[in-house]
């Protein structure tokens, strides 16, 4: 059976789901396509790009369908777009063509066969079998997420570490200036597993992510980590190489410090980073026993200054930062009240929460 007939919204989720990894320019030109199988009752859709791969599964097609080719994703998930919503569409295989045809609309899409699409190898020995709540995931990457290095000559520093030990998973990221790392209690307890998950498949997990109490599973093998959720699967090699040593990097002796209400900090960063340098972003923070003053200038010679109220239990300081790694990690977290802690002039600030230990937010210092 060469044809499929189908409601358009039943193929158009699954499509956004495994889109997302699709680069626009492929070496091999069936990594821009997606792979559409259908058999007994369910429609598989598959992306690919040697690294990761993305497939998404729904029943509610005929049972007696069989079809299966690969089409570019970009331009069928254009044609679904702008199709009228409760369309009727149907696939037609024609030699190496696709005709996609709903109401009147009529398309003639290029195809390359389904046995040349590239598979990740599956059915190795799972390591470790880890449920997870989605939302609660969801949360460890947001706040850890931004602080992942984008195509550092140390390769392992382009992704996120993930330490599955004992009943807690740890979750760390760090570009070389800043790192943010998180963790939760699991509901089981595990063997020691490190994983450098590439940064490409932490963004594209997160989106697939949901706000949901629904669990979702991860399978740990070898040298890949599989994620199955709401019935899409993202199984992605893990990069090999040695993250640096987190425990060394986060400050356990400082007693220097002051609690801040979260918000109102990030505003005032805010407005002074409206005249900081648009290069170098820095920001000067002259902490005094009473308050917290912020200052930015600029090439130009402007300055903003803005002024908070805070109790610090030590002498003055003052220290120059990036302002905006100091706003991405406030942005990321849902705490009312965040506790700043530092050492000297010199040393790195740690970010924590106030009233929670699972969150720690190192900022190096930068001379202004």
């Amino acid at each position: 059976m060469n044809s499929l007939q189908l409601d358009r919204d039943l193929l158009l989720k699954p499509l956004q789901s495994v889109t997302g990894i699709v680069e626009r320019r492929q070496t091999l030109p069936i990594l821009s396509n997606v792979l559409i199988e259908a058999s007994t009752g369910t429609l598989s859709l598959t992306a690919t790009d040697l690294e990761i791969q993305v497939t998404t599964k729904v029943t509610g097609i005929p049972h007696d369908a069989s079809f299966s080719t690969t089409v570019s994703a970009k331009k069928i998930l254009d044609i679904l777009r702008a199709l009228p919503e409760q369309s009727q569409v149907t696939l037609e295989r024609k030699d190496s063509k696709l005709l996609v045809r709903a109401g009147r609309s009529r398309f003639n899409l290029q195809t390359l066969p389904a046995n040349d699409f590239p598979r990740l190898p599956e059915g190795q020995a799972a390591t470790a079998q880890i449920p997870i709540p989605q939302s609660a995931l969801r949360k460890l990457l947001a706040r850890t997420q931004y602080a992942m290095a984008q195509q550092d000559i140390r390769y392992y520093l382009n992704g996120m570490l993930f330490v599955v030990d004992g009943p807690l998973l740890t979750l760390v990221a760090t570009d070389g200036h800043r790192l943010a790392m998180t963790n939760r209690p699991l509901s089981d307890s595990y063997a020691k597993n490190e994983l450098i998950i590439p940064r490409k498949a932490v963004l594209e997990l997160s989106r697939l992510l949901s706000e949901s109490e629904s669990s979702l599973l991860m399978t740990v093998t070898p040298n890949q980590v599989r994620f199955d959720l709401d019935g899409t699967s993202l199984i992605t090699k893990v990069i090999d190489g040695k993250f640096p040593d987190y425990n060394r990097v986060v400050p356990t002796a400082y007693v220097k410090h002051f609690d801040t209400d979260r918000v109102g900090l990030l505003q005032a960063l805010q407005r002074a980073a409206i005249l900081s340098n648009e290069k170098f972003r820095g920001v000067r923070w002259i902490v005094t026993p009473s308050s917290l003053r912020v200052v930015c200038t600029n090439t130009e010679q402007e300055e903003a200054e803005e002024e908070l109220e805070v109790s610090f239990n030590g002498d003055a300081l003052d220290i120059g930062f990036n302002i905006t790694y100091i706003q991405e990690g406030l942005n990321c977290i849902d705490s009312s009240e965040v506790r700043c802690s530092f050492g000297d002039a010199n040393s790195s600030m740690l970010i924590t929460l106030a009233d929670h230990d699972d969150f720690k937010y190192v900022v190096m210092p930068m001379r202004i």
